[in-house]
């Protein structure tokens, strides 16, 4: 399992999502450019002193992780509005579950890269979740189903 942020925007959420991929031994892609830079005194404190305990690393490009940080990996890819109920997904070990950034998503070209599309149902009135929040729904899904979490 692994987790990948496409040109992630808002460092608190990146924080964030660092510290649940070190709770739960994920690892945590992130995609250039990024709206921030990782010495973002705001995406450290988010993080805490989980860092050490992360498995980060940052691709300059998707093409860039395409090539060399896929390996066996699908692609599932994450909206706000399309794809199907992540409840109802058949989950594997060998996802990786991709999420865009908080104001764009993935775009189009992306999001048809996948080999599947989840979204999160929440009602119309709410446009999104906060990209944090949706990690940590679609990410602890994937691990109940997988029998991820019995291995911590």
């Amino acid at each position: 399992m692994q987790l990948v942020l496409f040109e992630p925007e808002i460092p608190p959420n990146t924080g964030n999502i660092v510290r649940l991929c070190a709770a739960f031994d994920v690892p945590l892609h992130l995609i250039e450019p990024l709206g921030f830079k990782l010495e973002d005194r705001y995406l450290k404190r988010a993080g805490l002193d989980y860092w050490p305990h992360a498995r980060l690393a940052l691709w300059p490009s998707w093409t860039a992780y395409l090539e060399q940080g896929l390996a066996d990996h699908r692609l599932v890819m994450s909206s706000s509005r399309k794809g199907e109920a992540a409840q109802r997904f058949a989950f594997s070990v060998e996802d990786a579950l991709v999420l865009g950034s908080e104001t764009r998503g993935l775009p189009p070209e992306i999001l048809v890269q996948g080999e599947a599309c989840l979204r999160i149902p929440i009602r119309d009135c709410v446009r999104s979740l906060n990209l944090s929040s949706a990690a940590a729904i679609l990410l602890y899904q994937a691990l109940a189903v997988t029998s991820g979490l019995e291995e911590i």
